[in-house]
């Protein structure tokens, strides 16, 4: 067994969407990137690509890159599902933590739980999402930005 950790943090800004773990949020900034800013997927795939060694996400995504513009992360999310096919792990499971002082997530958590697993084609049983505040503390806490953490296990498998 493997483990690997993610972290990213995306910018607010107007004129763009919140997506935050594959769901359009109302809300009227939303998070600059160059996919559409998915800060919970993007954590994720850190994490799995982590757990196999295979560098972070800027190596298989390169900012920048044509290819990727305005793509949606949950995409990306489901070429990493390929790529540990192709080394042959498979997920034991995956917690992420999304830091913002708003919106309120837990509305969504259900839904990302299941994007998250529909384009990872794993059970929804085996992510986790939670939502925390930072008391109005640091960049996330003063409304600027949003971060997100996750964790993951992955393990060999047996054919």
């Amino acid at each position: 067994m493997q483990i690997g950790f993610g972290y990213d943090v995306h910018k607010l800004v107007k004129k763009r969407a919140l997506i935050v773990g594959g769901v359009k949020i109302k809300h009227p900034t939303g998070l600059l990137g160059w996919s559409d800013g998915d800060v919970l997927v993007h954590a994720v795939i850190d994490a799995l690509i982590g757990a196999m060694g295979e560098g972070d996400i800027g190596r298989h995504f390169p900012p920048k890159d044509v290819t990727y513009k305005g793509i949606s992360s949950l995409k990306l999310l489901g070429f990493v599902r390929e790529l540990l096919r192709e080394r042959g792990y498979a997920i034991n499971n995956i917690d992420a933590t999304i830091v913002a002082e708003e919106p309120r997530f837990a509305p969504y958590v259900a839904e990302m739980k299941n994007n998250i697993a529909q384009a990872l084609e794993i059970l929804p049983q085996l992510v986790n999402i939670k939502a925390k505040t930072e008391e109005g503390l640091g960049f996330t806490g003063s409304k600027h930005g949003i971060s997100a953490y996750a964790i993951c296990l992955v393990h060999k498998e047996v054919i």
